[in-house]
């Protein structure tokens, strides 16, 4: 809740100051780039292996390089799913490896990918166009090198909104999964108890999900923590509400924002084979 309360308040600040060093501001508290995990996460990323996907920007124009962690289904089968994994803001790839293990315990193949600015991945500040350009490479390198197997996507928070994106724009994924994500960053801003100030006319990192996920062709699943105090369950319903075709909403009860999969693993196994008919 702080650092969204400070992010209201940066962007009030720097409306004042001229639409470049407002973008900058927005793009550094949206996404909280760093080379960290939290915790013991780090641990449990040992023994994965190392992804590198290299491609030229067609945002900036520039060489990109991409760092991932790939972890193979407990399995090994060739037929077993594969999933891109799109994590939120602040810490890297590695700090999500909880959520990579339960997926690959679920029986996914995982790629999980550091957007440009964080971890190993190239460095700068990253942005909302530009996120979504390093999942489109990530897709792109997850379908050339397993195209005859069934692929997924998941976000995270703030991955959410790139994984709608991507899904909006991608027809051949079998699936999505988005887990504590939102409607737009407006929608967030205007959820908080300071939402009354006009911060949403200023934004313009603005993660339209809303607007995007009726054109999402797969199956959708929208999982949310019932106790998510920084996005409120509230968005992610309306999130679902939104979308068209075979969807389902999974509410955890006593999920946090960050322990809504722990918490609530066995309904996750319940919605993939209900949704996805995985098991």
């Amino acid at each position: 809740m702080k650092r969204w309360a400070i992010f209201a308040a940066a962007i009030a600040l720097a409306a004042t100051m001229g639409c470049s060093t407002l973008e900058e501001k927005e793009r550094a508290w949206i996404f909280q780039p760093s080379d960290r995990s939290w915790g013991g996460s780090a641990e449990l990323a040992q023994g994965m292996g190392e992804v590198w996907i290299e491609f030229t920007s067609q945002v900036t124009g520039e060489p990109v390089r991409l760092h991932g962690l790939w972890a193979e289904a407990e399995n090994g089968a060739a037929d077993r799913p594969v999933m891109l994994y799109l994590h939120g803001a602040r810490w890297n790839v590695s700090g999500s490896a909880p959520r990579i293990r339960r997926m690959q315990e679920l029986g996914f193949s995982v790629l999980a990918i550091d957007y440009r600015g964080f971890g190993k991945s190239t460095a700068g500040l990253p942005s909302e166009q530009m996120a979504y350009e390093d999942a489109g490479a990530a897709w792109d390198w997850l379908a050339s090198k397993h195209p005859h197997r069934p692929r997924y996507i998941f976000g995270h928070s703030l991955g959410g909104a790139i994984a709608i994106d991507l899904a909006a724009r991608t027809p051949d994924e079998r699936g999505t999964i988005v887990e504590g994500t939102f409607t737009s960053i407006p929608d967030v801003a205007s959820s908080m108890k300071w939402g009354w100030l006009p911060v949403g006319l200023f934004i313009t990192q603005r993660f339209e999900s809303v607007s995007k996920v009726a054109n999402i062709g797969s199956p959708l699943l929208v999982v949310h923590g019932q106790n998510d105090k920084l996005i409120h369950s509230e968005l992610g319903r309306k999130l679902y509400e939104a979308a068209q075709g075979r969807k389902r909403f999974l509410l955890v009860e006593g999920g946090s924002h960050f322990s809504t999969m722990s918490v609530g693993v066995a309904k996750y196994r319940e919605a993939l084979a209900e949704l996805f008919s995985l098991r």
